[in-house]
């Protein structure tokens, strides 16, 4: 372990609305500790109006409305040694110069997997009890008890599905294991059984969608998952079930998504993200009576984005002192991430 020598030299660049929520005073403290700010924070629009600022940043901490690592940022920034991400994916930022760079990055997607995996499970208890569509037949006035309160499945012994066994998908696992759920999983880049996936059952995308009471999806956006899932699979769902969409809206065909939710009124879709967003109003998925629409809150909110500034500021201390960092991206594995 090598203690660090001299103060270093950091800033600041990502959107003024959340960055308060991130960056909070008891982060700022711990960056403090090592590094001098060259810059009051920037947002991307005022770093490309101030580019010479880059000049002496050793270390540059962004989060969401980062500025792109191209040629001509990182012209600017030739004492550039570390990019701390405090948000989920790298993939709108990085480009073929920055890896050419050789610049390591880092991103919190680990810290933000936490309250996606936390939302999951909610809906996911939820839907077994069948409180979506319970509320929506109360809200339309139905009787007490509503006709849909002898169909409630319940969470004991039922069959949660899951589509990808990322970050996010296996903290999933972990969470409901103390349900005593039965679960099913597809991940095409899932080898031999994993230790700690063993009372999961690995199965194809068909079986996932055919034989659970909940599929939940947590695909990357990849050129090889967009629209992966189709009318085709959602037709197949089991009477009464519930598919959620924590991931991306493009991995699902929102058209063929509406049409099977028009045609199975029993189906419910928990959907925090749209292949659009904002949805706009002409969307039919506003007006449908089985759609649950959340707008995208899974991910880190107020507090929660503290996780993801302590993450970077963590990094932050490990790099100073010679030790290894824990959550690097690299050029290959950004392939598979979203």
């Amino acid at each position: 372990m090598v203690a660090p020598r001299q103060r270093a030299t950091a800033l600041i660049v990502m959107e003024h609305d959340r960055r308060d929520d991130v960056y909070a005073p008891h982060v700022l403290a711990s960056i403090e500790r090592h590094c001098t700010w060259v810059h009051e924070p920037l947002d991307s629009a005022g770093l490309a109006a101030r580019l010479d600022v880059l000049a002496e940043v050793e270390y540059l901490f962004v989060g969401w409305g980062a500025p792109v690592l191209d040629e001509t940022l990182l012209a600017h920034a030739p004492r550039l040694k570390l990019v701390l991400m405090a948000a989920g994916s790298i993939r709108g930022i990085v480009t073929d110069a920055f890896w050419e760079r050789g610049i390591p990055i880092v991103s919190a997607a680990s810290a933000n997997a936490i309250p996606v995996a936390e939302f999951t499970i909610a809906h996911v208890v939820l839907a077994l009890k069948g409180s979506h569509r319970i509320a929506r037949e109360m809200a339309a006035g139905a009787p007490w008890p509503p006709p849909s309160r002898r169909e409630v499945p319940g969470v004991y012994r039922r069959t949660v599905g899951l589509v990808a066994l990322g970050a996010i998908g296996r903290l999933v696992v972990e969470q409901l294991r103390r349900f005593e759920v039965h679960l099913l999983a597809h991940d095409p880049t899932l080898g031999s059984r994993e230790p700690d996936l063993e009372d999961v059952t690995p199965t194809s995308l068909d079986d996932v969608f055919a034989m659970s009471d909940v599929v939940s999806c947590h695909l990357p956006l990849l050129p090889d998952t967009r629209g992966a899932i189709d009318g085709a699979l959602l037709r197949t769902m089991k009477h009464g079930a519930t598919f959620l969409n924590t991931a991306r809206g493009a991995v699902v065909r929102e058209d063929e998504l509406i049409g099977v939710l028009h045609e199975r009124p029993d189906l419910t879709a928990v959907l925090d993200v749209t292949e659009r967003e904002p949805l706009p109003e002409s969307s039919p998925l506003r007006g449908l009576p089985n759609v649950f629409l959340t707008a995208h809150t899974a991910g880190s909110h107020g507090t929660e984005r503290q996780r993801l500034g302590e993450l970077v500021a963590e990094e932050l201390d490990r790099h100073r002192r010679g030790e290894a960092l824990r959550h690097t991206v690299t050029r290959a594995s950004s392939a598979t991430r979203a």
